[in-house]
């Protein structure tokens, strides 16, 4: 190879390099803005951005970061809060938007396993609730 040819791969080494860095840092600064947003959203009592606030940082998904497991419990308990207020609508929201969130961020391996299954007993126990009103 030429010392042209070899700099061209390198040149290109380092951008995708570069690019991936930079995809990465903007995901993680996404992730906790999301998160933030959402935790501002909950201190007001505003059940709608909270929930937008916890299911967009669940989107920013980061294999094994801690945000996304304290954003999915930050859905499940505005979900537990609003089945104890006797609000199954609301519970059935932050259920569903937490599970399908985790269905959202599917690639090679479906993450959050544990918090779908949890999800769908939970929405398969209100259903029946939500249709008795």
């Amino acid at each position: 190879m030429n010392e042209q040819a070899k700099s061209i791969v390198a040149n290109g080494i380092v951008i995708i390099l570069i690019s991936l860095l930079m995809f990465g840092a903007s995901t993680l600064w996404r992730l906790n803005s999301q998160f933030n947003q959402g935790e501002a959203a909950l201190r007001k009592s505003d059940f709608a951005g909270a929930v937008a606030g916890f299911e967009s940082a669940l989107h920013m998904y980061i294999p094994y970061h801690p945000t996304i497991e304290n954003a999915a419990e930050r859905l499940w308990q505005i979900g537990e809060a609003n089945e104890r207020l006797g609000d199954i609508n609301r519970a059935l929201i932050a259920y569903r938007s937490l599970r399908s969130s985790f269905y959202a961020d599917h690639w090679l391996v479906t993450p959050g396993k544990i918090w779908i299954s949890k999800c769908d007993q939970k929405i398969a126990k209100l259903i029946p609730l939500h249709h008795e009103r």
